[in-house]
């Protein structure tokens, strides 16, 4: 695990992103939210102070990649190094739903990251899972659906020698879209399974040397996606289910990984910056603030999501190999 880590610190530091060193914190030890303006139409601030509310096991893995949230606040993540899915309830219990099987050369064919890794998730209202698997593997890479009480099962398979990433749905269209962060594309399945098709392998994708398209969401007839090695955040407008012209919303976000929005509209997202170790506010006109940093117990996140009024962070420690956890803070009134 040390090893996995340390491939990936190395190739963070090759594209410029900064890794800041943390020890481990407990709930008593997260630090204050100190949230700042994201101009008069962003989100203003996060209540202090933010908590962790779940130590994950690095030891085991237990990086956690993605996130998606049922109604009654359990969390679904993947464990990136671990290959797993689990579900973590309101109250901090972890359960295992599934283990992804290690390729037989151990991963090490995986592009760029060199170890297999569950990534991109997404929930349906009957609780059925969809997740991301690159393992390097032809046989083993693609898109899995995951049905309460069953075992995984692979319903498009995806080029081995890419990195599927972000997964995200479309519920008018019924199909899933999904990034490759190696290969510098956007793909779409239908929601039953079958060909992926690339739908959009826009420049504004593509990585400089690590990765490049990242986290993804369907948002008021568009699809949103963040680049990685770019630090951008961009908007490709649905036409007619083909891709119209690519717009940079924001950029100078280093080391962003995935996003969410807050409320109703296009414009007020929070993103996870991987590397700098922080959460920040993007407004409408693509300023960004920081609204959770390293004192608040954050050490690469990776994930957001809001549910209600409180945000949910995940935190991988890829590099700074001490503490992967769900740390939770509070969105102000709107």
């Amino acid at each position: 695990m040390r090893r996995r880590m340390m491939t990936l610190a190395v190739a963070l530091a090759a594209v410029g992103v900064g890794v800041v060193a943390v020890p481990p914190l407990g709930v008593a030890q997260a630090g204050t939210a100190r949230a700042t303006a994201v101009g008069s139409a962003g989100l203003s601030a996060v209540s202090s102070p933010s908590r962790i509310a779940v130590h994950f096991d690095l030891a085991n893995g237990q990086m956690p990649e993605n996130i998606a949230l049922a109604p009654d606040g359990t969390a679904y993540v993947t464990f990136a190094a671990a290959r797993q899915v689990a579900a973590v309830t309101p109250s901090g219990a972890t359960r295992i739903l599934a283990t992804m099987p290690a390729p037989a050369d151990g991963g090490v064919n995986t592009p760029v990251l060199k170890f297999a890794l569950t990534t991109g998730i997404v929930r349906m209202t009957d609780g059925t899972l969809y997740f991301l698997y690159a393992s390097g593997a032809a046989a083993t890479t693609g898109l899995y659906r995951l049905r309460p009480g069953r075992a995984p099962q692979r319903i498009a398979a995806l080029p081995a020698d890419g990195l599927p990433n972000g997964l995200a749905f479309d519920a008018v269209a019924s199909r899933f879209y999904l990034t490759d962060s190696v290969l510098g594309t956007i793909s779409t399945v239908p929601l039953g399974g079958g060909r992926a098709e690339v739908w959009s392998s826009a420049p504004e994708l593509a990585s400089t040397g690590f990765l490049g398209a990242n986290g993804i969401k369907v948002r008021a007839d568009a699809i949103w996606v963040t680049n990685l090695d770019q630090g951008t955040l961009l908007r490709v407008p649905l036409r007619h289910g083909r891709p119209g012209g690519v717009r940079v919303v924001a950029t100078g976000l280093v080391g962003i990984d995935d996003f969410t929005f807050v409320g109703t509209g296009e414009h007020q997202v929070v993103a996870a910056l991987n590397g700098p170790n922080t959460v920040v506010g993007i407004d409408a006109a693509g300023r960004s603030r920081t609204l959770l940093s390293a004192a608040d117990g954050l050490q690469n996140p990776t994930s957001v999501a809001v549910r209600g009024r409180t945000l949910y962070v995940l935190s991988a420690a890829y590099t700074t190999g001490a503490d992967p956890n769900l740390a939770l803070a509070t969105l102000p009134r709107r």
